[in-house]
């Protein structure tokens, strides 16, 4: 079969990637990506061998178990094949394992089968002679482990020595057994904690901390680490009655002291379904174990059947591991979009090549911003990590750049709104991309519902529910269109009477006289609330001047920095934004402050005093009081210190009056603030 040059290709490339992760996982113990990124690797490979079995060649990943030996151990030949499983992902594939077995099994065979967790850990071999530890090994690659010996004698869960007990006898003259050393999770996370609080070496995960400490050159450092113990399998026994099955050999090595895992469970063939039910409801009940387990291994539990049945390649046919959907999966990065939000932010989102994660098949996923992108080095085209950790949306985690071809594109932001086809601007400061189209499609609900509201030109009858009608309807395209409803087009729609539709054109008409500074906060300048638009209105009383001012001369006044200035002046650049304020002078909106309004603003007692307001106000916001404060000169901070003049207390104060208490600061009254300023709630 003639394989093609982009299939063999991107099997050399999986067979360059594998091998790297192998190294770091098996040898350095410090992986970098997960277990279902290597096993998603591996699974297109062993895909691709299947479909060109010429692939498959001796060297090949999926030919081997486990991967290189440390240099440092003396090598261990095991006395039979270490193997690994075969994996299932869905209750039909187990069904599925269960049919081929039944094929290769007389028709009368009384089958059962094991069920056990999967330990996250590394797997050790243990020998015993007359009953005395002579060696402990790693799997290695299957044949050849490491003699880690002094390492494991230093775990207080394996036996040194297996007593003579009553029932059970001298143990056998000669005894190999598996078993998994792992770490707790809660010994994991204190180990990793006091390591951070020394600036010291941390671990990705139990299984890497388990399989480090084991492979340490000084037992001492071993000796140390919270390693633990769980034994699952007689591998060899010469004396003493050997067991028929793999129940009784769990039992078996349990009396004969080993750490067994209580949570075993045998399932004869006519409960398969039940064993199926059992595998679905642990995958919850595993978040709750103090280990790490990644699924379930299910084992025909007869001995001879298991001779019968063999095994394929490093896979036994007798046993297979079930496992849970990974929260992390390997894929192709098709392409990077942008949306725009109802704020204006432009977020970049991830196409995918579908694959599964967590359950779910994923296509697409954020990219949070271009920040990340770059920081990432994440391209188009690149094999991405994407992680689904429960309920949350998909993201790409990284690229794996050790499978570059070339062909890969790096991306940028556009310079123009995908939607509206407006400027786009980064303010200083700030990681999100911003179209500064007041009238953008995208964010143009968001601006209606913004200008109308309470804070900025405060249009009773005009909230979130009416933007989106107006909006689909098509009788607003920009916030300016308010001001040009006619009574006509609001009776044609459903509940709008004429009692309404009067009331909410007179509180449009209301709306032209509002001061200029609710004008400049309802124009949804980024960063330009009614504080800060006071403090523009003060300084530049019409829009006209305002539209003409530098980004120089509004970092010159205090109080306003350069993202305000970036976004102030960048909105004025934009053609529509301009047209919208056509609009509202046609329309007759007040577009200029009076000289009387404007003395009044910055000539009052409180210029240049520091306020602080804390509880409830019986009658004013938050917000409102700020602009009140601002209005006349005054500034709002948010935290009580030495340089406060007044702290204003209402309802259920915090902190920040006893603070003031204690510094001695002036506490005042809403009531006293009116009067401050001279003003009224009428």
């Amino acid at each position: 079969m003639v394989i093609p040059e982009d299939v063999a290709r991107r099997a050399e490339v999986l067979h360059q990637t594998l091998r790297y992760h192998a190294y770091r996982y098996y040898v350095l113990d410090a992986p970098e990506v997960s277990d279902a990124v290597y096993d998603a690797l591996f699974n297109e490979l062993k895909a691709l061998e299947t479909q060109y079995p010429e692939l498959a060649t001796p060297d090949s990943p999926t030919q081997r178990v486990g991967g290189a030996l440390r240099q440092e151990f003396r090598r261990v030949r095991h006395p039979r094949p270490m193997l690994s499983l075969s994996n299932a992902f869905s209750p039909e594939e187990l069904r599925n394992w269960r049919q081929r077995l039944w094929k290769l099994l007389p028709p009368e065979s009384q089958v059962s089968y094991v069920v056990e967790p999967k330990i996250d850990g590394l797997t050790v071999v243990l020998h015993y002679e007359n009953g005395h530890l002579s060696l402990g090994a790693t799997r290695g690659d299957g044949e050849v482990g490491e003699d880690i010996t002094a390492n494991l004698r230093t775990v207080h869960q394996l036996p040194l020595v297996i007593p003579v007990r009553a029932g059970v006898g001298l143990p056998p003259a000669r005894l190999v057994v598996r078993g998994e050393a792992y770490v707790a999770v809660d010994d994991f996370h204190a180990y990793n904690a006091e390591q951070q609080a020394k600036e010291e070496r941390t671990y990705a995960n139990p299984r890497n901390f388990a399989a480090g400490s084991l492979r340490q050159l000084d037992p001492k450092i071993t000796a140390q680490r919270p390693i633990r113990l769980w034994v699952y399998q007689v591998v060899l026994q010469e004396g003493g009655t050997m067991p028929t099955n793999q129940w009784e050999a769990l039992a078996y090595l349990r009396d004969l002291g080993f750490p067994v895992n209580p949570a075993n469970k045998r399932f004869p063939d006519d409960r398969f379904a039940e064993l199926i039910e059992y595998c679905l409801a642990w995958e919850k009940e595993r978040h709750q174990l103090p280990y790490e387990a990644d699924g379930l291994v299910i084992k025909v539990d007869d001995f001879a059947q298991q001779e019968l049945l063999g095994a394929v390649a490093k896979d036994p046919r007798w046993a297979i591991a079930y496992k849970y959907p990974a929260e992390e999966a390997v894929t192709k990065l098709l392409d990077i979009v942008v949306s725009v939000g109802r704020t204006g932010v432009l977020t970049p989102k991830a196409i995918l090549e579908p694959v599964h994660v967590g359950g779910v098949i994923v296509r697409n996923a954020t990219l949070h911003n271009a920040d990340y992108i770059a920081e990432k080095d994440i391209r188009i085209g690149d094999t991405v990590v994407v992680l689904r950790a429960g309920e949350v949306i998909p993201r790409v985690v990284r690229p794996l750049t050790e499978m570059r071809t070339g062909d890969e594109q790096v991306w940028k932001m556009p310079d123009r709104c995908p939607v509206c086809g407006g400027p786009v601007l980064r303010l200083p400061g700030e990681v999100a991309y911003y179209c500064m189209n007041i009238s953008c499609p995208a964010q143009l609900i968001r601006s209606v519902e913004h200008f109308a509201s309470r804070e900025a030109m405060d249009i009773r009858g005009l909230g979130g529910k009416q933007a989106v009608l107006f909006v689909e309807k098509g009788l607003v395209h920009d916030v300016a269109d308010i001001f040009y409803l006619r009574a006509e087009d609001l009776l044609a729609l459903e509940g709008y009477q004429e009692k309404r539709v009067n009331n909410l054109l007179s509180a449009i008409a209301v709306a032209k006289e509002r001061p200029l500074y609710r004008l400049i906060t309802a124009l949804q300048m980024k960063f330009v609330g009614p504080t800060t638009a006071q403090l523009l209105v003060q300084h530049y009383p019409s829009v006209e001047k305002l539209q003409h001012v530098t980004q120089e001369e509004l970092e010159a006044i205090p109080g306003i920095g350069p993202k305000v200035a970036s976004s102030v002046v960048g909105w004025f650049q934009e053609p529509r934004n301009l047209e919208v304020l056509r609009k509202l002078v046609a329309a007759g909106v007040r577009m200029a402050e009076t000289e009387a309004r404007t003395a009044t603003t910055s000539g009052t007692s409180v210029a240049g005093l520091t306020f602080v307001l804390t509880g409830t106000l019986p009658h004013l916001t938050r917000s409102q009081a700020k602009a009140l404060i601002v209005k006349h000169g005054g500034r709002v901070t948010e935290n009580v210190s030495r340089k406060t003049d007044y702290v204003v207390v209402g309802e259920a104060p915090g902190s920040k009056a006893r603070k003031a208490e204690e510094l001695g600061i002036p506490m005042i009254a809403e009531a006293g603030l009116l009067a401050l300023l001279g003003e009224s709630l009428s």
